[in-house]
């Protein structure tokens, strides 16, 4: 295991079990699981962190499957430290990583800017957004994006910009390996008078359509082009198949529940069976869309 420097032994946690920092509550231990106080921290941290020791960035772990036997390396917590969001000028916000999406719909609006609302449907952070260009409402990430700026493994400071990334639905790729988004500028429209109205008939709608309040990762897959993961799957009868304490929601067959005592293996299996059976039923491959990670036991 690698060792610590002593200046960051007070924000080191040692086999720190992922059930508490994943919205599915499940999943095994990170071997060695940081908090930054800040990104200067972080960064003095990264430069600690020897050559090939695996590094993870989390944030609110809402999109997140970590396997049972854990993660090897370090794990990096940003939701408690890249907290910055500031506006630039009457069109442009700034956001550091750490920032959950929400929080962003909530302050342009208060900015009077328009086209973030959607923002309020992503249940994770900024960073986690960027890294899968994650969407809602008719709304995706990287359409908002003027530059990011990103930290690589040494703890250097770099500034992107959406060019450098290959973008597609749910997917990112980087052309420079190893790099973590650090913070985004984002471009809005000005919007004078603009209220909160059509985030919460947006929330509305989505409480009423979702399972909101149980524990998931939010969609489970990808929606295959010109259809919805979760038609196909009610289609191939799925809701409510179980494995342990796993099930297809009976709400929206697009999310998995664990209902208390669902381990990751269970998560996973169970993920597997709803994409077998639905290439059976309907010739289609459903591609995940939670990020999975870590060791089975």
């Amino acid at each position: 295991m690698m060792q610590v420097a002593q200046d960051f032994q007070d924000r080191v946690r040692f086999d720190e079990p992922m059930s508490r920092h994943t919205s599915w509550h499940a999943g095994g231990a990170a071997e060695i699981y940081f908090t930054p106080r800040d990104r200067h921290d972080l960064r003095a941290f990264l430069g600690t962190v020897p050559e090939g020791t695996p590094i993870h960035f989390v944030g609110l772990g809402s999109n997140l499957l970590v396997r049972d036997g854990g993660i090897r390396g370090v794990v990096v917590a940003t939701q408690e430290a890249l907290l910055r969001l500031e506006r630039v000028d009457a069109t442009t916000v700034y956001s550091e990583a750490g920032v959950a999406c929400a929080r962003i719909a909530r302050q342009c609006i208060q900015w009077q800017m328009g086209g973030a609302e959607f923002f309020a449907g992503i249940p994770g952070t900024l960073g986690g957004a960027l890294a899968m260009n994650a969407g809602a409402f008719g709304g995706e990430t990287w359409n908002c994006v003027v530059s990011v700026e990103t930290l690589d493994r040494h703890g250097e400071q770099h500034t992107r910009v959406p060019g450098e990334y290959t973008v597609s639905y749910r997917h990112v790729t980087a052309s420079h390996p190893e790099e973590w988004f650090a913070a985004a500028r984002m471009s809005f429209t000005p919007a004078p008078g603009i209220d909160d109205s059509a985030v919460r008939e947006l929330l509305a709608r989505r409480r009423q359509s979702q399972p909101i309040g149980e524990w998931s990762c939010g969609s489970v897959f990808k929606n295959p082009p010109g259809d919805h993961a979760a038609r196909l799957i009610e289609a191939a009868g799925l809701k409510g198949m179980r494995v342990g304490d796993a099930s297809v929601s009976l709400k929206h067959a697009n999310f998995i529940i664990n209902h208390g005592a669902a381990t990751a293996h269970d998560l996973e299996q169970l993920l597997l069976q709803v994409q077998s059976r639905v290439k059976a039923a309907h010739g289609i491959a459903l591609h995940p869309e939670v990020r999975i990670v870590g060791e089975a036991l």
